[in-house]
């Protein structure tokens, strides 16, 4: 009889301290609500742009990272040094906007030590390296 009276005052004392936390909790959580909310927006390109890249690994269509060197008469230059260097001749020799330069084709004569380009699919001329 007496553990059972024990055990009613214990679960009334711990009600009763749910009861008196109730408050507080619905408080903080309002006050989480913001922060949450901020938190889900920056994440979400993060994981808008996880998925788009587990997709591509999952359907093999994932960007494979290759690289061509070209190294003659000392000197090396990859693919991304030379379309570096187109885009420079674009925005600096041709004066143009960089958002303006879409695409570009790279013809290297290393015997010339030239670069010969089109870019834009119109925009014809060359470069030494």
């Amino acid at each position: 009889m007496r553990e059972s009276k024990k055990t009613t005052k214990v679960e009334s004392v711990v009600k009763s301290a749910a009861e008196k936390a109730k408050p507080a909790v619905k408080a903080a959580a309002e006050k989480a609500k913001p922060v949450v909310k901020a938190a889900k927006e920056k994440a979400a390109p993060v994981v808008k742009a996880a998925e788009k890249k587990a997709k591509e690994v999952v359907s093999g269509k994932a960007d494979k990272t290759e690289t061509i060197t070209l190294q003659f008469a000392g000197k090396s230059y990859t693919t991304e040094d030379l379309v570096k260097i187109a885009k420079d001749v674009w925005k600096y020799d041709l004066g143009r906007e960089e958002g303006e330069f879409k695409s570009v084709e790279l013809y290297v004569k290393p015997e010339e030590s030239m670069v010969y380009y089109i870019i834009n699919e119109d925009v014809l001329g060359n470069f030494k390296i």
